[in-house]
């Protein structure tokens, strides 16, 4: 107990400076229980109505990254509501929500305990929850002892709670939004740097260019800028500048009067009147045509609007976070993209890293999706084996946190056929490396591939010489798919739609 409220000082006292690190609360779990005949524990802290694991040991890491509905697992719920240490009968008919996660064989978990966590005022906080696969294993345990440390333990999550609360307003952003939210806590170091230069950023009124290749979660963290920014109660306005028509994109960004060209029945606000007071997100911003991006441009320098058929400009009160997946000082060196803007954009630059560079995020990530999988499938658990875990964090990803979610979904499909209907209820279903169908080797993406030295050609104008470039290395990434552009695609780690209309304007493809 000495060395538990040790490491229970340490805690607090970090958390009076900042969140405590996943190490923080493996050391407390460890120091706690680790000396107890169980197989798994896990320290989960209550969060709305989901429980997330803080800390695991003898369950692997992607458990961290799953979140536990209490209204969605009745063990859980029981513990919740037991006031003192709540221990289960072997023969518990309740499905314990880390059945099949202990072990290679799935064995069930045969001996299982929980405590509830609360604060002074009885409010639960977290739970503490004990496996063994050995019937009996846990009888040994002092209840008293249990339940002190539990008591401690729980006015701590209280003080951790109420200490990220008042901290930042992102776990709210993180929360709503779509995979891979819910996942605060990253363990890259890489994430851990945007999300502290976000904190930075968020609150002031500069612009920021959000840049990073297609599926790495750009948009995620555009919201996390919104939601902590002083426009939050504002609106946040999403344009995709890539879907709107040449000869209409002035209009629907900054509105038109009735009877300002053909068609033009009833006014129209256009997108920045829609985020006055808000957050305009312009996505794929290195798709907007020159003519438009000079007006763009205006609008940034003297902060108002001119719809078209008015006559006086009116201000308008808009933060902008741009993003997109080109590289646009290249952009603005082929000369389509203007370089004032560029710099107007950029006066904050945020690189959103590709998923192979943040390898020790993947198995969060893979517990997230596993979970949305398991409840959407109706599984009693879905878990990767050892060796799909690494086949995971091997692979270079060029389609990043897009293709980890869309590879996980289909290899769960894919274990779910060789598994019948009975089974399906009962027993865990294991992932293996053969419902992944990833290639056989993670080959180099291609900005980790040589750049052949400079040839002594004659210099002709850069705009020639980088279609040229860029046509000769479409080509040879579509060979080595195949002649498939949707392998080509992720080989160039581009968007397939940016891939088409880039290669329809080089010539390589036909424009019907």
């Amino acid at each position: 107990m000495t060395d538990f409220l040790e490491a229970l000082r340490r805690l607090l006292t970090q958390l009076t400076h900042e969140a405590p690190a996943q190490a923080a609360w493996a050391r407390l779990l460890e120091t706690l229980v680790g000396n107890y005949p169980a197989d798994a524990s896990t320290l989960m802290v209550l969060e709305e109505e989901s429980l997330r694991p803080v800390a695991v040991l003898g369950l692997p890491e992607e458990v961290r990254g799953r979140r536990f509905r209490l209204a969605e697992h009745p063990r859980l719920a029981a513990i919740a509501a037991h006031p003192g240490v709540c221990r289960f009968p072997l023969g518990s008919e309740l499905p314990d929500p880390f059945d099949g996660l202990l072990d290679e064989a799935l064995n069930p978990v045969h001996d299982c305990l929980g405590v509830a966590l609360r604060d002074d005022d009885e409010r639960l906080t977290g739970l503490l929850t004990l496996d063994a696969l050995t019937p009996g294993a846990l009888a040994v345990l002092d209840e008293a002892e249990l339940a002190a440390a539990a008591h401690l333990l729980g006015t701590c999550l209280r003080l951790a709670a109420r200490l990220s609360a008042t901290r930042s307003r992102l776990n709210e952003a993180l929360e709503q939004e779509a995979p891979p939210t819910g996942i605060q806590h990253w363990h890259s170091p890489a994430m851990r740097q945007l999300m502290a230069n976000v904190a930075l950023v968020a609150p002031t009124a500069m612009s920021v260019l959000l840049h990073g290749e297609t599926g790495v979660g750009k948009e995620l963290i555009a919201r996390a800028l919104h939601a902590r920014s002083e426009r939050h109660q504002g609106p946040l306005v999403q344009v995709n500048c890539a879907a709107l028509p040449e000869s209409l994109a002035e209009s629907a960004l900054f509105g038109h009067r009735r009877g300002a060209f053909s068609g033009a029945v009833q006014d129209h606000r256009g997108h920045f009147r829609m985020a006055d007071g808000g957050t305009l997100m312009l996505d794929e911003i290195g798709e907007l045509p020159l003519a438009l991006q000079a007006k763009l441009l205006r609008v940034l320098q003297e902060g108002e609007i001119q719809p078209l058929g008015q006559e006086r400009p009116e201000p308008v009160d808009v933060r902008i976070v741009a993003v997109t997946n080109r590289d646009l000082a290249a952009e603005v060196a082929a000369g389509r993209f203007r370089e004032d803007l560029y710099h107007r954009l950029g006066a904050f630059p945020l690189e959103v890293p590709p998923l192979r560079r943040r390898r020790e995020d993947i198995p969060l990530l893979a517990g997230h999706f596993l979970e949305i999988n398991r409840i959407r499938l109706g599984l009693a658990n879905l878990r990767l084996t050892p060796a799909a875990s690494t086949a995971l964090i091997d692979w270079q990803w060029p389609g990043n946190i897009r293709e980890l979610e869309h590879t996980l979904a289909r290899a769960a499909l894919r274990a779910l056929a060789e598994r019948g209907d009975e089974a399906r209820r009962r027993a865990p279903i294991s992932i293996e490396c053969r419902h992944l169908a990833l290639p056989e080797s993670a080959s180099a993406t291609p900005a980790e591939e040589a750049v052949p030295a400079p040839s002594q050609a004659p210099i002709r104008p850069l705009r020639e010489a980088s279609d040229a470039f860029q046509r000769d290395y479409i080509a040879r990434a579509l060979a080595a798919a195949g002649n498939n552009w949707a392998g080509a695609a992720r080989r160039l780690a581009m968007d397939p739609g940016n891939l088409h209309r880039l290669a329809r304007r080089l010539g390589l493809k036909d424009s019907a």
